[in-house]
């Protein structure tokens, strides 16, 4: 099935727009925007099935198309395409969605525990990080910025769809609960991240940019530990030190 649209008051083309910009109408449709064809190609190859696949009017056949041949088309109008885009040079395909639903493993052996991780693209790259060092949930506390949105999607690069995501968690609880090590970075501590053992089940509790981990989430940890950092710095990246701490892990577990 074909739709055309090109009028920016067409009321299917404001609920994308909707869906492009707020995160309260994400999170009531259950649904987001897939921008560019790694998305998409991520999204089918984890068997996530679009609603909707999005190309601009007159542009050549998408390769994508193939694999959506019983999935609703809409082409649209040049600009109103590339308004739906966050990005000044799209790829040519958008997708709908429903976003997956979370169902995370009761005892996950590796796991991710981001506190209040505001911005975007700190946010997808920690969850791009984590998929790819094979961690299998990562739970975000309620004042993380929305993980599907086009931002964090673009920033994430397919992880999404390689991992739960549990939004809106209590960071706290789940540390409690956890089955394994709750690691920590603090300054401070007696010892460094290479001299704790993270063979078995491990969650790394990594906070917000500027502020770090909250206190109470920091007393919940096990486990604390430093970066060593012989540079003249006072401090990483939250997501760059995340990427040392997970892939730590990997080294450790061979």
């Amino acid at each position: 099935m074909l739709e055309i649209l090109t009028s920016p008051q067409n009321p299917r083309y404001k609920q994308l727009k909707k869906l492009a910009e707020s995160a309260a109408t994400r999170r009531e449709s259950g649904q987001t925007l897939l921008d560019g064809e790694h998305l998409l190609a991520a999204a089918l190859d984890a068997g996530v099935r679009p609603r909707v696949v999005l190309t601009p009017l007159d542009a050549p056949m998408h390769r994508l198309l193939a694999r959506c041949a019983a999935v609703e088309h809409i082409q649209l109008a040049p600009a109103l395409f590339n308004a739906l885009s966050p990005v000044k040079t799209p790829t040519g395909v958008l997708a709908l969605i429903d976003i997956p639903a979370a169902v995370p493993p009761a005892s996950p052996p590796f796991c991710v525990l981001l506190e209040a991780i505001q911005d975007p693209g700190n946010l997808g790259t920690m969850l791009r990080s984590a998929a790819a060092a094979g961690v299998g949930v990562a739970y975000l506390s309620p004042q993380c910025a929305d993980a599907w949105s086009p931002r964090v999607l673009r920033a994430g690069m397919g992880a999404h769809f390689t991992m739960q995501i549990i939004e809106h968690a209590d960071l706290c609880a789940v540390a409690r609960q956890f089955d394994g090590a709750v690691c920590a970075a603090e300054l401070d501590a007696s010892q460094t991240l290479y001299q704790i053992d993270l063979h078995g089940a491990v969650a790394f509790a990594v906070g917000n940019e500027g502020a770090g981990l909250s206190p109470e989430l920091c007393a919940a940890a096990s486990v604390r530990f430093s970066i060593p950092m012989p540079g003249q710095v006072e401090s990483l990246n939250a997501a760059a030190a995340l990427a040392v701490c997970l892939f730590e892990r990997v080294r450790q577990k061979g």
